[in-house]
């Protein structure tokens, strides 16, 4: 079976901060950074307001911090809280990749995000002064990845899915009996 994948630049998998547009001063759904809970797929708060600039991104996409120590926290997160055709925005510090038609799958883009391969060499790209490094886009960019055949990343990706949102559930179940 791995003998189906294939090893391809990040950049020929990913769309890395596609274009979309929000015009200024155009109310829209809005995801601060603050907002992103460490390690978890979800976004579950988001808020209305004014655009007026930073990442912007649809449903479908991944949006991963680049700035320390919010990307060594683990803030990467899926959108799939926006309206149909609605693009949101957020955190200038995001870098929004994006599934390629015909060649990634939204799901599996994700959990290429979250995996300890892309986020080692992510983080170990970082420059800047002290508090403030961000990631080296190219870095990512030009990272080597293996990828399985586009069905097999919607597998990976479904299968994985259906355990965040189990895991999820069970954070609310707990939850609810702590309270």
């Amino acid at each position: 079976m791995k003998s189906e994948w294939v090893t391809m630049k990040a950049s020929d998998f990913i769309e890395f901060n596609p274009r979309l547009s929000l015009k200024k001063g155009t109310l829209a759904t809005k995801i601060a950074m603050d907002k992103l809970q460490p390690f978890t797929k979800r976004i579950d708060i988001t808020e209305k307001a004014l655009y007026s600039g930073g990442a912007k991104f649809c449903n479908g996409d991944t949006i991963l911090a680049r700035i320390t120590p919010c990307l060594e926290n683990g803030k990467t997160a899926f959108v799939d809280i926006l309206q149909e055709g609605e693009a949101g925005f957020g955190s200038t510090e995001f870098i929004v990749m994006r599934a390629k038609e015909g060649v990634s799958d939204p799901q599996f883009v994700y959990y290429v995000a979250i995996s300890p391969f892309f986020r080692e060499r992510a983080i170990k790209s970082m420059v800047g002064s002290s508090g403030r490094q961000r990631v080296q886009q190219s870095v990512i960019e030009n990272l080597e990845l293996s990828v399985p055949p586009l069905q097999i990343q919607k597998e990976i990706g479904s299968f994985l899915s259906e355990i965040d949102k189990k895991i999820a559930v069970n954070n609310q179940i707990n939850d609810n009996l702590a309270a």
